[in-house]
């Protein structure tokens, strides 16, 4: 007999802002606000204290890497603008972003979690998905345990949850949030899974959210008594049947361990739409945080790429793409953000926006020898430089 899948899904609490807390332990408690530039340094005093900067003396257009809970319960998320932050909670802390310091925690959890097996897929620096079919004993214990060794080896809390699948195990992870650990089985879909919004999905994304809420459809629970045919007026029968699928808790998608990625990309949503002339400082540190998100990601995995892109939706929900072929594989920020201003430079900005992304393709391992470009490939990036 088979036996049932065990999936987990693990989540660093608030990564970037609980590994600062490291560093500041003084801060512990206090709503802070990770983000902002070599302005937010905190300043050590004559008697060796700190003394740290508020989100309300903060002045420019940058948006918000992410927050502590106490800010959050605010009303301060990652993506914000700061200086709506600001008039949300003025007294916060604010500080710069570390990505060296990030990245080596990444490193030190996924270590960590290696010790009790090796069934692990890489979702991004701080979240995993790991397989513990295989590993014997009750999934409470076997959860517990991967959390204690995470605390102990960095030093920070996790989130995390088992469930019979990806599907599952990733929505579970945010349920009991911040040092969570939740234990999903199919019987759990009804009570737990059901009353959910539609957006807390993996896959349901802003657009198609508006369009359920739209058609009545608020909740996993109101997907799932919906009318198929319903839902393949509306959505077609493809996304519709993958609608059905999610609502009953149904994924058969694999642990991958081990691929060689076909690409790596960056995308945000905006709060609100951005206009391309009026809200030029905010497009720009955005488009620049994505380009080196990206690179940071290259970099981790030690890949790099020669095909830049960007993609674009409009306020209309319309969709742009464009690439550019660069001679010699990248993967950093510098080169990747000039080629998608060169891409940028190809779509007419005449209305506003709602989501811009970066994506690298192309891609090979960093000690791989890099081959001639072929003059087709030179030609071009040289044209739009």
């Amino acid at each position: 007999m088979t036996q049932p899948r065990r999936i987990a899904h693990l989540d660093m609490d608030a990564f970037y802002a609980s590994v600062e807390l490291l560093r500041y332990p003084e801060l512990r408690g206090q709503p802070v606000v990770i983000g902002g530039g070599r302005n937010a340094v905190p300043e050590t005093l004559p008697d060796g204290t700190r003394r740290f900067k508020r989100l309300r003396d903060y002045a420019g257009r940058g948006v918000v890497t992410t927050s502590t809970y106490e800010a959050r319960a605010l009303g301060v998320f990652s993506a914000m603008g700061m200086m709506k932050a600001a008039q949300l909670a003025p007294d916060a802390i604010l500080l710069p972003t570390d990505f060296d310091s990030y990245r080596h925690y990444s490193r030190v959890f996924k270590a960590a979690v290696a010790t009790f097996t090796t069934q692990i897929q890489d979702r991004d620096i701080d979240e995993i998905y790991v397989d513990l079919t295989d590993i014997p004993g009750e999934p409470a214990m076997i959860g517990a345990d991967i959390k204690r060794t995470v605390r102990d080896a960095t030093g920070l809390s996790c989130s995390i949850c088992i469930a019979p699948n990806k599907l599952l195990a990733k929505i579970g992870s945010e349920l009991d949030k911040p040092d969570g650990l939740t234990i999903l089985t199919p019987h759990d879909i009804a009570s737990r899974i059901w009353p959910l919004p539609a957006r807390k999905v993996n896959g349901i994304g802003p657009k198609a959210s508006e369009k359920l809420a739209s058609l009545g459809i608020a909740t996993v629970g109101d997907i799932a008594t919906a009318a198929p045919e319903f839902l393949q007026e509306h959505f077609g029968l493809r996304y519709a049947a993958w609608l059905m699928d999610v609502a009953q808790g149904i994924d058969d998608r694999p642990v991958v361990v081990s691929s060689e990625p076909k690409s790596m990309s960056r995308e945000t949503t905006f709060e609100r739409d951005l206009h391309p002339r009026h809200d030029r400082p905010a497009l720009s540190e955005t488009f620049t945080h994505l380009c080196q998100r990206v690179a940071d990601d290259l970099q981790r995995k030690g890949y790099v790429g020669r095909t830049i892109g960007i993609k674009l939706r409009f306020d209309t929900f319309d969709t742009v793409t464009r690439d550019i072929t660069i001679p010699v594989p990248a993967s950093d920020a510098i080169t990747i953000r000039r080629a998608a201003t060169e891409c940028l430079k190809r779509i007419p900005l005449a209305r506003k926006l709602r989501l811009l992304g970066v994506r690298v393709s192309a891609l090979q391992l960093a000690d791989t020898p890099v081959m001639d470009a072929t003059p087709i490939q030179i030609e071009l990036f040289k044209a739009t430089e």
